[in-house]
């Protein structure tokens, strides 16, 4: 797909069987988040949101707000900060908000990671612009 093939959807639906497989097999860091904070916020958040050229481990369009969960250790350093770099960018163009969770910090400190989604989810809404899903 070209890239102006690609400009005409918000996503690259070719992403978006892999979005189906990764949803199915989310890591133990990212079930939890999901089954025990994210399923039940009182705004709705999507798992494994394709966004361009990735797929997101979380996203609320109501806050424009991405979750991902770093340093799972199926990705090496190098391309975990790769990857993020050309997230960042995708996410900037689309003013969507991103939120870094280290894995570890979900099993050492659940509360504040909840906490610190709540906090910035609060934080999008104050600035957000109106709602334009993807």
């Amino acid at each position: 797909m070209t890239s102006m093939e690609t400009n005409r959807y918000k996503h690259n639906p070719d992403l978006t069987p892999e979005a189906r497989e990764l949803r199915k097999h989310m890591s133990r860091e990212e079930r939890r988040l999901w089954y025990d904070f994210l399923r039940e916020y009182p705004l709705r958040f999507l798992r494994k949101k394709v966004i361009d050229d990735h797929v997101v481990d979380f996203y609320c369009a109501k806050a424009r707000l991405v979750v991902m969960v770093t340093g799972l250790p199926a990705a090496s350093l190098d391309e975990e900060e790769t990857d993020l770099a050309s997230l960042r960018v995708a996410l900037q163009r689309r003013k969507l908000r991103l939120l870094l969770v280290a894995r570890q910090e979900i099993w050492r400190n659940f509360s504040n990671v909840c906490r610190c989604i709540d906090e910035e989810v609060t934080e999008s809404l104050r600035q957000a612009p109106p709602d334009t899903s993807l």
